[in-house]
Order: structure tokens, then C-alpha cells, then sequence
């Protein structure tokens, strides 16, 4: 795609005085021609390509096709949803009734529907995949080491009581020849937290959905978090925390390996 918007950008000047495309200039590269033209080895061949090969319609095409699809497949979800609101809607006019509440009392009018639509919002991840935000954003890389992206935000809600839990995740993974964009671990915790959970459970998913989607050496996962239903209700236990863990591949056989993370974790 970059190929074909460097062919539609304006052509301004370099601070160096040479003419370079907008898109080279931000991306740091200042060599050309003396007809402006961008002198990148590698854009250029792939510009070539796409020219000798008639590859810009079929690029455009199959650019049109991905969004196409994606939009599709949103738009069905929110049918769905849609579809299921009025009988998730009468169930809590159900639940907040035998509390002994009015449901015609102004503060309530609507309750009912902002219940249904919260909840539908907090279990998202039913509708989701790990294919589905990944979207392709897996690239070769010869790296070896450890990357560890920690402190990620998550939300859930406990299946047993249906309050939250909440906490930070950490995720390392020791690539094998590819990696992925960083922001897609985050999603990926976004996907197994947004549906009814127990933390032990979700964690694991996590770990298995990034290993299963990179096959990389190793995939570790540790999730820290305050769980509701022990501190609004039950034991009331304001100060706990619980920690669980998954290990996988390298760092579940190779000590050093594991104990490096869990120092960069922490």
C-alpha cells in the first residue's frame, strides 16, 4: 500500500535542498534525482514490480475486499446484538423488579437498557478472535530475544458472581524469525477479558492465543489482580491481590530463561 500512495504524494523540498515525496520525508529518506524522484532501492523495485505486473488495481482491489469484509462482519455482530436486546432488556426489568424496585421510577426508566448494552459491551470478546485483530500484523524478523510488553490494563468480569476483576497483565514471548506489532497484545488480552472469566482460565488464553498465532520459543503470561467478589462481598478483603501465571515453552523449561522475566516483569 505504501508503494501506491507514494505515486499520489506531493513533491516538496528536503532541508538538504533535494526533492523528496511527502511520505519518503517522513519515513527519513532524502535521496533523489535530480528530477525528485525518490532514489530508495527497495521502493523502487517494489514500484517496478507493481507497474510491470499491473499490480495496482489488484492491490487497490484487494485493499477494497479486506475493509469490505471487516465492515461486513461488523455490521452482522451488531445485528446480532441488536437482536438480543429487548429479551436482555426485560431480563434485568425481570431482575431489578424481584429486588423490589419501581421500574417506572425516572431513575430506572432506562436502566434496563443501559444494563443490557453494558453488558454486551463486557462480553465483546465472544465476537472477536485472535485472527480477526491480528489482521495480518505478523512480520519477519530475525530476532531472538526476549520481548516483554507489561503493565497492560485489563478489565473482566468474574463468571461466578458477574462483578469485575481487574489488574495489569505482562506478556513475554521470545520470537522465532517473527514478530508482531506490539499494540496486538494488548488486543489480544482485550479479547479473552472482554467475556466471563476466572483469571486462572484467562490467563492461559492468553499465553496459548499468542503462541498458537507466532509459534514463537517461549510465551510467558502473568495477570496481577483485585477481584470484586472478594472485596465487595464475601471475606471483604480490601487489600488482596491475585497472581497467576503461564509458562510456556522455553520459559517453562529453562529456569534462567523464566527468572529473566519475571525480574524484567517486576
Amino acid at each position: 500500500m505504501k508503494c501506491f500512495l507514494l505515486l499520489k504524494v506531493k513533491i516538496v523540498n528536503s532541508d538538504e535542498g533535494a526533492k523528496v515525496c511527502g511520505w519518503c520525508r517522513a519515513v527519513g529518506i532524502f535521496r533523489s534525482d535530480m528530477n525528485g524522484h525518490c532514489m530508495d532501492g527497495k521502493i523502487l523495485d517494489a514500484v517496478e514490480e507493481l507497474r510491470s505486473g499491473g499490480g495496482y488495481g489488484n492491490l487497490i482491489l484487494e485493499t477494497k475486499r479486506s475493509a469490505g469484509h471487516r465492515k461486513n462482519e461488523t455490521s452482522r455482530r451488531d445485528a446480532e446484538d441488536k437482536s438480543h436486546l429487548p429479551a436482555l432488556e426485560a431480563a434485568y426489568t425481570c431482575i431489578l423488579r424481584e429486588l423490589g424496585e419501581d421500574t417506572d421510577r425516572q431513575g430506572l426508566l432506562r436502566t434496563p437498557l443501559r444494563a443490557a448494552k453494558a453488558m454486551q459491551f463486557l462480553t465483546k470478546g465472544y465476537h472477536e478472535t485472535v485472527e480477526d485483530i491480528l489482521n495480518g500484523a505478523i512480520f519477519d524478523e530475525d530476532h531472538n530475544e526476549m520481548v516483554i510488553v507489561k503493565d497492560i490494563d485489563m478489565f473482566s468480569l468474574c463468571e461466578h458472581h458477574l462483578v469485575p476483576f481487574f489488574g495489569k497483565v505482562h506478556i513475554g514471548y521470545i520470537p522465532n524469525k517473527k514478530v508482531v506489532g506490539l499494540s496486538k497484545l494488548a488486543r489480544i488480552v482485550e479479547i479473552y477479558s472482554r467475556r466471563l472469566q476466572v483469571q486462572e482460565r484467562l490467563t492461559k488464553q492468553i499465553a496459548m492465543g499468542i503462541s498458537e498465532a507466532l509459534q514463537p520459543k517461549g510465551v510467558a503470561v502473568i495477570i496481577e489482580a483485585a477481584h470484586m467478589c472478594m472485596v465487595m462481598r464475601g471475606v471483604q478483603k480490601m487489600s488482596s491481590r491475585t497472581v497467576t501465571s503461564t509458562m510456556l515453552g522455553v520459559y517453562l523449561e529453562d529456569p534462567k530463561t523464566r527468572e529473566e522475566f519475571l525480574t524484567l516483569a517486576h
